[in-house]
C-alpha cells in the first residue's frame, strides 16, 4: 500500500511541476558574528556568488542580514567585511517551502590594512570551534541528508570520515582504532547518554540509528583527537552536536513518511512580529515491514523519539534557550518452543528489551559588551534500560538467566566565560558540575535453573567535576596557538587528571598550513564497573578504585586548497594509551570491551595500548553539480593486557578505504527541481577476533574462546555499498521529494561470532547480512 501511494504521489508531482512554470524563489537569512567574541558584526557583505546580476545584502547592527527572492538552487556564499578574512559558505541549499538560516563566523584579521590580501576562508572543512587546531571537522546537516550511508543519522555520516570506521549492524564509532564507548557525545555544551536508539547491546557507545534528527540540527563539529581543553572525560574523540533556532518570522513544517516510518516537524514564532521560535520534530518507526530483510527476529522492534528548542532573546537580559531530546525503545524475541528447532542456544531464549534517554537544559547567553560574553547551562539527563533473557528448558518453562534494571540521571551545571581581549588573545574559561545519580541492579547466572547471582545492586550519587582554561593567540599573521588545560575529579575515589593541551597552527601560504597538536585525555569507565561485586569476599566492590583510563595524543597536520573546488588534508598520528583497566595476567583489557553488561572480575589500572596511523582526505566540494570525497586510513591498534604481551586490538582493521560520488541535476523549465545520485563505496580491514576453544567448547556445549590467543584472527577485508537518490520539486510555497536510501547495497555479511550447533555439536560462524532500503516521501510547507 505505501509503495503505491509513493507512486501515485511522484506522478502528482510530476504532473503538477510540469504545469508550474513560474520560477519559486525563497529568502536566504542570518547572523554574521566575530569568531572569537561572538559579538554580532554590522555592516558586512553577504553576497551569493555566481549570480548575475550580484545577488546580497549587508548586516544590520545586531548582525543580522536578509536576501529576498532568491531563485531556488545551490549557491556558494562570500561574507567579506574590512579587517577579517572573507569566508565562503559552500553549497547553500535553497528550497521553496523554507527559508534558509545561516550562521557564519568571522575571524579578524591579524595584518595591517595596509597588508591586507582578501583571500576567501572556505568554511566547509574548517571546525566551528575556533580553538580547533586539527583533527576536527565541520559536520554538515545537509550532508547527512544527501551523503550515501549517512541515512538521515550524523553518527553514521562520521563513518566516511579518515580514521572512522565503523559496522553495518551498529553505528559504533570507531576512531582511530578506539573503542566506541571512548567517544563522548556532547548537546549545546552539555555531555549526554549515548543518543542512539537500542543503545549498548551490541556495542558500548553504538546503537541502530542516533535520535537526532537533521531537521533539528544546525552545523556541528566532530573531533578525531588532539581536541581542545574545553573537552574533558573524553578519550578518542568528540561528537560536538548543535541544535539550530527556529524560524521567528514565518511557520514552516514537514511530514515524511517511509518504510521504517514517519517523521513531522515544525518550526515559527511563538508570537507574530516577536523574535522568539520554537522547533520540535518527531519520529515513531517500526522495522516490521522490513522484517524478511532483517536478521532472524530482527522485525520485532519499534522505537521513537521526540526533540525540541525553544529560542528566546530579549533587548537587554541575553538570550534564554530550552531544549531537550528523548526516544524509547523496545526490542525483543521469543523462544522456540518445537525443540527439533533448537540448532543454538539463542535459538531457546526469550527477550525483552525496554530503554530510554532523554536530555534537556536551560541556557542563557549573555553579552557584557563586544569582547566578553558569558553562557551558563542548567541541564538535566536520563537513561534507563529494562533488559531480561529467559532460558526455555526441554520441558518448555523458561528459567531466568540474566536480568538488567540500570536507570541514571546527570544534573549537570556549566558555565563559561568568553573574553576577547584583543585581535591577538582570546580566552575561554569554564566550569562543569555533574551530579551522578544511579539506581543499578545487574543479574546473571551461568546455567539457567540456578538463581541469578547480583553483580551489582546499588544506589547513590556521586560527582564529576572539571574546570578548564583555553587561549587562542594569534603570534603572527602566519602563526595561531591553542594553549589550555583542564583538570577533572571524580568524587567517588578521589581520582583525578590534569590534562595538558597544546596546538599550533602555521599558515604556509593562503592556500596551505601545516600543524602539531598534543593533548592528554581521559574518560571514566561505565559506572556500573565500579559497583561490581566479590560475593566470595562479602560483596567487597573491589573495582571502586578505578583511575581514569588516560591517553596521549600526537598529531601533525598539513592542509592544501589544491584549488578553490578541491581540498587535500594529510593527517599522521600517534596515542598512546595508559591506566587502562586489566585483569591481572590475562589477556583481557577494556580496550576491547564490547558489551559485556555482566563483567565481574576485579580490575587493575595497569594495562597500555597504542594507536598511530596516517589519515588523507581528498575533497572536492559540490562544482557544477559533482562532488566528490576519498578517504584513506592505514593504521595500527596494539594493546597490552594484563598478562604484558603486545596483541591487536579488536578494532584493528590496519586499513579503510572511502570514496563517496554524487551529482545532482537541477531539472524543470526553470531549473528549479533536483535529482540527486549518491553512493558511497567502502573498504576495510576485517575486524579482529580470537580463535575458538574447540576442545573446551564441546565439552561445555558453549563457546569457549583461547583468550591466550585473543584477537589474532582477522576476518577479510570487505566491501560495501550504499545508495541514496533524491528528487526534490519547488513548487511557490511547498516543497516535495521522493528519495530511496539503502544501506549495505552489496549485500555483505557481517560475522557476529561463533555458535555451537546443539544438533551437529559443531562451532557455527555467525553471520548475517543487514539491507535496510527506506523509500520515502517528504513534503514542506
Amino acid at each position: 500500500m505505501f509503495i503505491r501511494f509513493f507512486f501515485f504521489a511522484l506522478l502528482f508531482s510530476l504532473c503538477t511541476s510540469v504545469a508550474y512554470a513560474q520560477q519559486p524563489t525563497q529568502t536566504i537569512k542570518g547572523t554574521v558574528v566575530d569568531q572569537a567574541s561572538n559579538a554580532p558584526l554590522a555592516f558586512v557583505n553577504v553576497v551569493l556568488l555566481g549570480t548575475e546580476p550580484l545577488i546580497g545584502a549587508i548586516t544590520d547592527t545586531d548582525g543580522i542580514f536578509k536576501i529576498n527572492d532568491v531563485p531556488v538552487g545551490r549557491y556558494d556564499i562570500q561574507v567579506s567585511y574590512i579587517g577579517y578574512e572573507h569566508s565562503v559558505v559552500r553549497e547553500v541549499l535553497v528550497s521553496s517551502a523554507k527559508e534558509t538560516i545561516l550562521s557564519v563566523a568571522l575571524q579578524e584579521s591579524t595584518a595591517t590594512l595596509s597588508e591586507v590580501v582578501v583571500k576567501p576562508n572556505i568554511s566547509k572543512e574548517q571546525a566551528l570551534n575556533a580553538t580547533a587546531t586539527l583533527s576536527a571537522r565541520m559536520l554538515s546537516v545537509e550532508e547527512a541528508a544527501r551523503y550515501a550511508g549517512g541515512f538521515d543519522d550524523p553518527a553514521r555520516l562520521a563513518a566516511s570520515f579518515a580514521g572512522v570506521s565503523s559496522n553495518i549492524g551498529n553505528n559504533g564509532i570507531v576512531v582511530r582504532g578506539n573503542s566506541p564507548k571512548y567517544l563522548k557525545w556532547r548537546m549545546e555544551g552539555v555531555e549526554i547518554p549515548n543518543p542512539n536508539h537500542f543503545a549498548d547491546l551490541s556495542a558500548f557507545g553504538g546503537g541502530g540509528l542516533t535520535a537526532l534528527s537533521t531537521k533539528m540540527l544546525a552545523n556541528s563539529d566532530f573531533f578525531t583527537g588532539a581536541f581542545p581543553a574545553e573537552y574533558g572525560n573524553a578519550l578518542s574523540g568528540v561528537f560536538d552536536i548543535f541544535m539550530k533556532k527556529g524560524n521567528n518570522e514565518k511557520h514552516e513544517h514537514a511530514f515524511e513518511i517511509g518504510i521504517i516510518g514517519i517523521d513531522a516537524s515544525s518550526e515559527g514564532p511563538l508570537k507574530k512580529g516577536g523574535r522568539s521560535s520554537y522547533l520540535f520534530n518527531y519520529r515513531y518507526s517500526t522495522l516490521g515491514l522490513l522484517e524478511p530483510l532483517l536478521p532472524e527476529n530482527g522485525g520485532g522492534v519499534s522505537y521513537q523519539d521526540l526533540s525540541f528548542k525553544l529560542n528566546f532573546p530579549t533587548s537587554k537580559a541575553g538570550v534564554f534557550s530550552f531544549w531537550g531530546i528523548g526516544l524509547l525503545d523496545h526490542s525483543g524475541q521469543k523462544a522456540e518452543t518445537d525443540t527439533n528447532k533448537w540448532f543454538y542456544h539463542s535459538d531457546k531464549e526469550e527477550q525483552d528489551v525496554k530503554q530510554f534517554m532523554g536530555a534537556s537544559g536551560l541556557s542563557h547567553k549573555y553579552f557584557f559588551n563586544e569582547k566578553t560574553h558569558i553562557k551558563t547551562t542548567l541541564a538535566a539527563t536520563v537513561s534507563g534500560i529494562d533488559f531480561s533473557t529467559d532460558r526455555i528448558s526441554s520441558d518448555l518453562v523458561l528459567l531466568p538467566k540474566n536480568q538488567i534494571k540500570n536507570q541514571s540521571w546527570d544534573l549537570v551545571f556549566s558555565s563559561f566565560i568568553n573574553t576577547k581581549f584583543n585581535k591577538q588573545h582570546t580566552n575561554k574559561t569554564g566550569l562543569i558540575f555533574t551530579g551522578l545519580m544511579y539506581d543499578m541492579n545487574l543479574k546473571n547466572t551461568q546455567n539457567p535453573g540456578t538463581p541469578l547471582q547480583t553483580l551489582v545492586d546499588e544506589n547513590g550519587f556521586s560527582s564529576l567535576i572539571a574546570a578548564y582554561s583555553n587561549s587562542t593567540l594569534n603570534l603572527s599573521e602566519q602563526l595561531t596557538m591553542n594553549a589550555g588545560l583542564n583538570a577533572q575529579f571524580f568524587t567517588l575515589n578521589n581520582n583525578y587528571s590534569i590534562e595538558p593541551r597544546l596546538g599550533l597552527k602555521w599558515n604556509l601560504r593562503p592556500d596551505q598550513t601545516i600543524a602539531a597538536a598534543y593533548g592528554k585525555h581521559s574518560r571514566l569507565e561505565r559506572l556500573n564497573y565500579y559497583f561490581t561485586k566479590d560475593v566470595s569476599h562479602q560483596n567487597e566492590l573491589y573495582n571502586k578504585e578505578l583511575d581514569f583510563t588516560q591517553a596521549h595524543h600526537l598529531v601533525v597536520a598539513y592542509d592544501l586548497n589544491i584549488s578553490k573546488n578541491i581540498h587535500l588534508k594529510i593527517e599522521p598520528y600517534f596515542q598512546y594509551l595508559t591506566k587502562v583497566p586489566v585483569i591481572a595476567d590475562s589477556s583481557f583489557s577494556f580496550i576491547n570491551l564490547q558489551n559485556d553488561w555482566f563483567f565481574n572480575n576485579k580490575l587493575e589500572n595497569t594495562g597500555v595500548g597504542k594507536n598511530y596511523g596516517l589519515d588523507i582526505t581528498l575533497e572536492q566540494y559540490l562544482y557544477k553539480g559533482v562532488y566528490f570525497m576519498l578517504t584513506a586510513s592505514l593504521f595500527d591498534s596494539k594493546y597490552k593486557g594484563g598478562d604484558g604481551i603486545w596483541r591487536d586490538t579488536r578494532y584493528n582493521r590496519n586499513y579503510l578505504f572511502n570514496f563517496l560520488l554524487g551529482k545532482e541535476w537541477q531539472l524543470g523549465s526553470n531549473k528549479q527541481n533536483a535529482f540527486g545520485a549518491n553512493i558511497r563505496l567502502s573498504y576495510q580491514g576485517g575486524d579482529r577476533y580470537s580463535p575458538v576453544n574447540e576442545f573446551a567448547s564441546l565439552i561445555s556445549q558453549d563457546i569457549v574462546l583461547d583468550e591466550t590467543n585473543a584477537f589474532s584472527k582477522q576476518l577479510p577485508a570487505a566491501l560495501t555499498a550504499h545508495l541514496t537518490i533524491n528528487y526534490k520539486i519547488n513548487k511557490k510555497k511547498t516543497s516535495q521529494e521522493f528519495a530511496l536510501k539503502v544501506i549495505n547495497a552489496t549485500g555483505l555479511k557481517e560475522f557476529y561470532g561463533f555458535q555451537y550447533n546443539l544438533i551437529n555439536h559443531t562451532i557455527d560462524k555467525h553471520s548475517e547480512a543487514i539491507f535496510i532500503p527506506n523509500l520515502s516521501y517528504k513534503i514542506e510547507f
